[in-house]
């Protein structure tokens, strides 16, 4: 407890209570007998909060990225500054009622909350450029309601602790917002089942190592009903491969390209291949893959926890620190960065089967983007590479066990019937030709 004497009898006091267990301090601002002092048409008063974020983690910059300020209308949505902004100085002025407002770094918030409501604000993030030992300043002047007796109160409290969504969510008024999942599906992938499957595991494991490759079990698992029929298709084609490789040499001119791939289709159509079936398990996962690229980064879980050779899951994994800087890539070498590039080639080069994937460009762009990804996640979360490699080695096993399910000799004698019979003609084919019929058109005979 602290006063400001202002007088005989006048002062203000400070008083913050803590509460075992508990991240939160109760902070009441009491002003006694301030009548004279204050004057008599003061409805408001303005709150300075102020704060330097310190650098904690490694890497100055990935720590920049999920560094922000938050801030809830009251008995509204939750919203902030955003985490990416290019400017040294981001001011934002809020001229509605608010809940609390939160400064925030990568896993850590500091957060004031009102126990009625505040009336506005103008809070401000700066980047320190030049310290060392900070990366962002934030500051806040926060209109807090008042009136002048012989005695007022302002009631708030203070957060200090992790961004952990199950402490957060036990305030009860959405501070888990802080914590940045990812919007619309993403976002709903995260909290209502990522989160929740994460959570639960934790409860009888304690190595994260471990607890990641359940998830991607799990997940996997989950998805494998939806995608069997696509890695059969896959599976189909790599059979029908030796006879699209003969259509390429009855068809060698560049002219000859449509009539190409006109064949190839009628050859998948007859040995009833869909040949965009292998599409499918890609645009299902995509949700999930971005999901936790999300997820990994913020997940205070894993923050200082060992795996393997990793010594942080939240943070990269070093093997070999290089004398030099290499653009994008880094100064270091990620052994999980190098593992996940090498089983997500391995994984294309058995799906690498689909319709104009031997053409040079498309092998080119195939074989490129996992490079890419190489250089861009090398400084990403080494829970994130693992959990993508987990899910490469996953996605690689079903392929080979749906392979082996597969007779060749059924797709081939499927072929060699359908060829006896005419192609049917496809819905879109069929609309087609009444839409000309109505027009008093008549169809060229094939």
């Amino acid at each position: 407890m602290l006063r400001l004497l202002a007088g005989e009898d006048k002062y203000i006091e400070y008083k913050y209570t803590l509460s075992p267990d508990k991240y939160t301090v109760d902070f009441n601002v009491t002003f006694k007998s301030m009548e004279g002092i204050i004057a008599a048409n003061q409805n408001s008063l303005t709150l300075d909060w102020k704060m330097y974020i310190p650098m904690q983690e490694k890497g100055r910059q990935y720590e920049e990225q999920y560094s922000t300020i938050n801030y809830k209308y009251y008995q509204d949505d939750v919203a902030g500054i955003g985490t990416r902004q290019s400017k040294e100085i981001t001011k934002t002025d809020i001229s509605t009622k608010l809940s609390w407002i939160s400064f925030q770094d990568q896993f850590f918030s500091s957060i004031i909350i009102s126990n009625d409501y505040f009336l506005n604000a103008s809070v401000s993030s700066t980047k320190t450029l030049a310290s060392k030992k900070y990366h962002r300043y934030y500051t806040s002047e926060v209109g807090v309601p008042f009136g002048v007796g012989s005695s007022n109160s302002v009631n708030m409290k203070l957060f200090y602790g992790p961004n952990s969504i199950p402490i957060l969510k036990k305030e009860k008024i959405q501070l888990e917002r802080v914590v940045f999942l990812g919007k619309n599906i993403i976002g709903w992938i995260n909290r209502f089942a990522i989160i929740p499957i994460f959570n639960w595991l934790n409860n009888f494991i304690s190595n994260y190592g471990i607890i990641i490759l359940l998830l991607t079990l799990i997940i996997k698992a989950v998805l494998f009903p939806l995608t069997f029929k696509s890695y059969q298709s896959q599976a189909k084609m790599q059979v029908l491969k030796p006879m699209v490789e003969e259509l390429g040499k009855k068809f060698p001119k560049k002219e000859d390209a449509m009539k190409k791939q006109q064949a190839t289709m009628d050859l998948y159509k007859r040995a009833g291949v869909n040949p965009m079936g292998g599409c499918l398990p890609m645009l299902l996962q995509m949700p999930i893959l971005f999901a936790m690229f999300r997820f990994f980064p913020v997940s205070i879980e894993l923050r200082q926890e060992h795996f393997l050779w990793a010594t942080d899951l939240s943070t990269y994994d070093s093997i070999l620190h290089l004398p030099f800087m290499i653009p994008v890539y880094g100064d270091h070498v990620s052994l999980f960065t190098l593992l996940m590039t090498a089983s997500t080639l391995l994984t294309m080069k058995m799906t690498g089967s689909s319709p104009g994937s031997d053409q040079p460009g498309m092998k080119l762009m195939m074989y490129m983007m996992p490079v890419m990804f190489m250089l861009v996640l090398n400084s990403f979360p080494s829970g994130l590479t693992y959990y993508y490699f987990l899910a490469n080695i996953l996605t690689y096993a079903q392929n080979v066990v749906t392979k082996r399910l597969i007779n060749a000799d059924a797709v081939l004698v499927t072929l060699e019937q359908n060829k006896k019979k005419a192609v049917p003609k496809s819905k879109w084919q069929l609309r087609l030709e009444q839409a000309a019929k109505q027009r008093g058109m008549t169809p060229p005979k094939k």
